[in-house]
C-alpha cells in the first residue's frame, strides 16, 4: 500500500486551516500529521478537511498550546498517546493503517533559551521527555512503525546554518543531540530524510525574528521523519516545502514529505 506522508508545525490549526487546506489541495498527502495545534480536538476544524478527501482523524489537543493531529485519507485508527513526563501536555498520539504500520505524531518541547536545567526548568523538561521516549522505545520495540513531528532538534552540523554559532543554542546542544540519538537507537529509528537527501544544508524552520527569512536563511532542521529498520528501506522521495514557509501568515516550519512502499 504506497502512500505519502507529511508532518508539518502548524502553529495553531484554527488560524491557519486554509493554509492546511491549500496545502491538502497542492500536494494531497495520504496522510498528514500536524503539531502545535493549540485547539481542543473538538474545536479542529474538519469540515474543509473532510471535504478534501481527509475523512480520518486521531488527535490529542488543548486549548490554546501543543497539539498533535493525524489527519487521513487513508483509514486509521487510535492507537494511543504518551505524556512524556506527566505534563499534562498533548504531545504525542499514534494512529494504526490497516496495513498495520503505526504513525507516531510527536511534538517534543522546545526547552526554553537557556540550555541548562539548573537555571531553565523547561531544558530539564526538554531532556527529560527525551529520556522516557528512549526508555519507552527500549521497552516497547516498534516495529513497521513511521514517527514524525517537531522533534525540536536539529541534530547534524548540516541541520543548521551555522554549527559553530549553534552549539550553545537550545535545539543543537550536543547534550540534546545524544539524547536525539538515544532515542533514534532504542527504537531502530532511521532518518528517513537524510537517507534520501544525504548531504547539504537542510532546514524545516526560520525564526519569526528575520526580518527576511528566505535572505538571511538561517534555518534549522526540526521537522523529522523516522521509520524503524524493518520498513525503512520501503520509504523514499523526501523533500521540504520551503515555498510554504512564504505563504501569507505561515507557520514557522516548513511541511516535510516523505513516500513509503508499503
Amino acid at each position: 500500500m504506497p502512500f505519502t506522508l507529511a508532518t508539518w508545525n502548524i502553529n495553531s490549526v484554527r488560524l491557519r486551516e486554509n493554509l492546511v487546506a491549500r496545502l491538502m489541495a497542492d500536494e494531497a498527502p495520504d496522510i498528514l500529521c500536524l503539531q502545535e495545534c493549540k485547539s481542543p480536538v473538538e474545536k479542529i476544524p474538519l469540515e474543509q478537511f473532510q471535504a478534501l478527501g481527509y475523512r480520518y482523524m486521531v488527535a490529542r489537543g488543548q486549548k490554546g498550546y501543543n497539539g498533535v493531529a493525524i489527519l487521513s485519507k487513508l483509514p486509521i485508527v487510535d492507537a494511543g498517546g504518551r505524556d512524556f513526563v506527566q505534563m499534562g501536555h498533548a504531545r504525542h498520539v499514534a494512529a494504526q493503517l490497516e496495513n498495520g504500520v503505526v504513525i507516531h505524531n510527536c511534538y517534543v518541547p522546545a526547552g526554553g533559551d537557556i540550555p541548562d536545567r539548573e537555571q531553565n526548568e523547561k531544558f530539564g523538561q526538554k531532556l527529560d521527555y527525551l529520556t522516557e521516549m528512549r526508555d519507552w522505545f527500549r521497552w516497547e520495540k516498534p516495529s513497521r512503525s513511521i514517527l514524525v513531528g517537531d522533534l525540536n532538534i536539529a541534530p547534524r552540523e548540516d541541520d543548521v546554518w551555522s554549527h559553530k554559532a549553534l552549539l550553545k543554542i537550545v535545539s543543537h546542544t550536543p547534550i540534546e543531540v545524544e539524547h536525539f540519538n538515544e532515542v533514534m537507537e532504542a527504537g531502530n529509528w532511521a532518518d528517513v530524510t537524510r537517507a534520501d537527501i544525504p548531504e547539504g544544508l537542510l532546514y524545516s524552520w526560520w525564526s519569526y525574528r528575520a526580518k527576511d527569512w528566505d535572505a538571511a536563511d538561517k534555518g534549522r532542521r526540526l521537522d523529522h521523519i523516522w521509520a524503524t529498520g524493518d520498513i525503512a528501506k520501503s520509504a523514499h522521495s523526501s523533500r521540504i516545502l520551503r515555498d510554504v514557509r512564504g505563504w501569507d501568515h505561515p507557520s514557522d516550519h516548513a511541511p516535510v514529505f516523505a513516500s513509503f512502499d508499503l
